[in-house]
């Protein structure tokens, strides 16, 4: 079996073009969607994440900002910059880069992002939403998977779905997201027993547990749907997913690479909800985007 390879990258550049035209219409009208990303402390790889965040934004005409603040950051100075960014009518969206350093509440800092502007989507309202079925802002990398999925007509209506690992950033949005798009779904995690009798029933299997080639050939049926959201760095440098992909590619339907699978999606998502929120404060935008991205 030769399993469809979903590309991320070329799924992402899909979605920006037409991110791309719904900006050039805002910008028209005197409106640039802006999105401001606060990293605290000096760690390598968010670094690269929020580069790579401001570079998307400034790829399609959005204005973007980095907030950079010091390891010695106090949770009541990082919560005076949102404060200020909320009220900014500049910036449409705000994003704190993870982790933060251990003296500040995680919680607490999501919490104070406005809810209209909580682009990351884990402001307890849009998680709220997300339970309801109706999310403002759906977090992005859960919502990537989702539009990848579409992009490449499978259908998880009526599938028996595992998702592998329970974290509020992935794992249990991932959940929410297929129930409300039909699937059966299985959230397993460090505690589950027999995993890999679970895995072996799976029509779609997501797997977000940050453990190099942990998801091998013998745990997956023939024709599964196979999503891989890990990233891992191995000793000789090289990146590789949560599934040992060779091998399950072999045995599975479609699949994700790692590099170059759900990553691209992830800041593409990002893109789509700041335009989107920026769309929602000016009413002749606001339902620009219902075609393909809600």
């Amino acid at each position: 079996m030769s399993a469809l390879i979903i590309d991320g990258k070329k799924i992402s550049e899909y979605y920006r073009q037409e991110f791309k035209l719904r900006v050039d219409q805002l910008r028209l009208d005197g409106i640039q969607p802006g999105l401001a990303v606060i990293i605290v402390g000096e760690n390598p790889a968010s670094q690269v994440y929020v580069r790579s965040k401001a570079k998307a934004c400034e790829s399609i005409g959005m204005h973007s900002e980095i907030h950079a603040m010091a390891d010695a950051t106090t949770e009541a100075e990082l919560l005076q910059k949102i404060s200020a960014l909320n009220e900014d009518p500049r910036i449409h969206g705000i994003l704190v880069q993870l982790p933060v350093p251990a003296h500040i509440n995680t919680q607490r800092v999501l919490e104070a992002i406005a809810p209209d502007k909580d682009v990351d989507g884990f402001h307890f309202v849009n998680v709220g939403a997300l339970i309801f079925g109706t999310p403002v802002f759906p977090p992005c990398t859960p919502w990537g998977v989702m539009k990848m999925l579409e992009y490449s007509n499978i259908n998880v209506e009526g599938m028996d779905a595992v998702v592998i690992g329970r974290s509020t950033i992935v794992g249990k949005p991932q959940a929410l997201m297929l129930i409300n798009a039909g699937a059966t779904v299985t959230v397993c995690h460090s505690k589950t027993k027999n995993l890999i009798e679970h895995l072996q029933r799976a029509d779609l299997i997501v797997a977000a547990i940050g453990r190099a080639n942990f998801v091998t050939a013998d745990m997956v049926k023939p024709g599964a749907v196979v999503i891989d959201v890990g990233i891992n760095r191995l000793p000789d440098g090289k990146l590789c997913g949560d599934v040992d992909y060779a091998a399950v590619a072999a045995k599975a339907s479609a699949i994700t690479p790692v590099p170059g699978g759900v990553g691209p999606m992830t800041i593409t998502m990002l893109l789509g909800n700041t335009l989107k929120s920026a769309e929602q404060k000016h009413p002749r935008h606001a339902h620009a985007g219902e075609t393909h991205f809600a």
